[in-house]
């Protein structure tokens, strides 16, 4: 086994970029794949792949390079702003390296899934491949923000993160240590809950106060994001294989991605039942099984292999979806629309008993409504991925409509939205939607969410993750419906003052009133 070279490269503006390179131990020319770290090139992704060691010895030339101001690089580090430019660059420069074949992939999660798009906008001519994993599309709406609201909880975290690392590389010792303690407890109960002191007194090691204080319409937000770059990206025309995960913060980005470029550039979607990292068989209160385990590595090896080698296609289709009932793959040759339309109906304590609320495939004629009120002294909490939120749903300030158990297995697979009629006594208010399957045994295992800031009252379009669930026999399928869904979000204050600059002393109860026949849709 050869070790790792460290080489560097020099940026059109001078400054170098330092990488890691592994070799193939054989003598030869290797295409080269390409991962562009803000984490410091030695983590080289590997809570989700296998080490560069290991792709080195299928015959790559694998470099992991630390991008801009981070790792050893020199530069200041601007989340994603240099990374199109910057990458096509270090694309040009991984093609010239000696025993290269002059052919490039990328490959990367994340951060590094995103800076993949961004450089191949450029159209750089040795880039071939992209295998894009749990990205940011439109960066402003599927990763700063969901539904108009900002996605706090995994914002701060990140931001937490990113400072205690730029800290870390100033020698800033007394900064890093109160961030690392800050990430063990994200601190997300201060005077201003969207925006925690800690990242107030740190505002220059991180990208948190520019994401929470810039317009939604700001230029800077296509700056960053792949999605305002479609054309340009459909020109250069790079082979995707796009791998998302069905509990991943980032699946919207992911599958827009897709829907995107399907059609307009050879693409391939894998989604498995994984959060945003490690991809293995169990998350929260639940075992997927042994199937659940992607051998993405070996994926991606064939991916590049044929786009890089020549060497044949593979035949694995355009989709492939596990579905977590069966606990198994399906493969599909587009984006699914499987499970129809199911509707909203009560008796108007849908808050008080779950037996109340009902979820119907037929429509119920009915003039009637639910009401829940929200507390912002006890907002409803998030849930984490796959837990149990039967605790959550028999709170009175959630709504719960369930069908019977299924009789057969119920198929449901691609996209999901939710339209309901909801007013409130407030200039503007949040909705969370949660659709669940319902065990034999109680337990409630979300499998997808959505969620909206709403500043008109009336029929409300919110736009819920994707899935693939054949729902079991002796199961039923529920919809939750909260006003919060807190730390993920922050609490809608009620008073028209964005939540991300509210103070929690001026958050207001807030009742909302949502009408019955309101409905699911699965495929729309």
């Amino acid at each position: 086994m050869r070790l790792p070279q460290t080489l560097s490269m020099f940026t059109r503006d001078g400054v170098r970029l330092d990488a890691d390179v592994y070799f193939p131990d054989a003598p030869g020319n290797y295409p080269v794949l390409l991962m562009r770290q803000p984490y410091g090139r030695r983590i080289a992704s590997t809570v989700c792949y296998a080490h560069p060691d290991w792709y080195a010895a299928q015959g790559f030339i694998v470099v992991i390079q630390d991008v801009r101001g981070r790792g050893t690089s020199e530069g200041v580090f601007r989340t994603l702003q240099d990374d199109g430019v910057d990458g096509a660059e270090a694309i040009a420069w991984a093609a010239a390296l000696p025993g290269s074949n002059g052919r490039v992939g990328m490959y990367g999660f994340s951060y590094q899934g995103t800076n993949q798009l961004l450089a191949a906008v450029h159209a750089p001519p040795a880039l071939r491949a992209l295998a894009p994993a749990m990205i940011g599309w439109d960066v402003r709406n599927d990763w700063a923000y969901e539904g108009g609201a900002f996605c706090l909880q995994a914002g701060a975290g990140w931001a937490i993160q990113i400072a205690a690392e730029t800290a870390k590389l100033a020698g800033d010792a007394a900064a890093f240590d109160e961030l690392r303690r800050a990430a063990q407890a994200l601190p997300l109960h201060g005077p201003l809950p969207a925006h925690p002191e800690v990242l107030q007194r740190h505002a220059a090691l991180s990208h948190f106060p520019e994401w929470i204080g810039t317009p939604h319409a700001a230029p800077y937000w296509d700056s960053i994001s792949p999605a305002a770059h479609l054309e340009q990206i459909v020109v250069a025309g790079i082979p995707s294989l796009l791998i998302g995960g069905w509990f991943d913060s980032h699946l919207p980005g992911t599958l827009a991605a897709y829907r995107a470029l399907q059609g307009r550039v050879p693409v391939r979607l894998v989604v498995g039942p994984w959060a945003h990292f490690p991809w293995g068989r169990r998350i929260g209160a639940q075992d997927f099984g042994p199937e659940a385990v992607g051998d993405l590595d070996r994926a991606q090896v064939a991916w590049f292999g044929h786009w890089l080698k020549d060497a044949p296609e593979y035949g694995a289709p355009p989709v492939r979806l596990f579905d977590m009932g069966r606990c198994a793959w399906r493969d599909f040759a587009a984006w699914p629309g499987e499970g129809g339309t199911f509707f909203v109906h009560g008796t108007g304590r849908a808050a008080m008993h779950e037996r109340d609320g009902v979820l119907s495939p037929a429509p119920i004629t009915s003039a009637g409504h639910e009401t829940l009120v929200h507390d912002p002294w006890r907002p409803v909490p998030s849930v984490a991925a796959a837990a149990d939120r039967a605790l959550v749903d028999q709170r009175p300030d959630v709504l719960t409509f369930t069908t019977p158990a299924a009789a057969a297995g119920l198929p449901l697979a691609g996209a999901i939205h939710a339209e309901l009629d909801i007013t409130a006594d407030a200039p503007d208010f949040d909705v969370s939607c949660v659709l669940s399957r319902v065990r034999p045994n109680g337990q409630v295992l979300a499998f997808a969410e959505g969620y909206r800031r709403v500043s008109q009252p009336g029929p409300v379009r919110i736009a819920m993750r994707g899935t693939c669930l054949t729902l079991p026999a002796g199961e039923a399928l529920r919809l939750s419906v909260a006003g919060a869904a807190f730390p993920a979000f922050p609490v809608n204050p009620g008073t028209g003052q964005n939540p991300a600059q509210a103070r929690a002393i001026d958050a207001r109860v807030i009742t909302l009133r949502l009408r019955h026949g309101g409905r699911i849709v699965f495929g729309g």
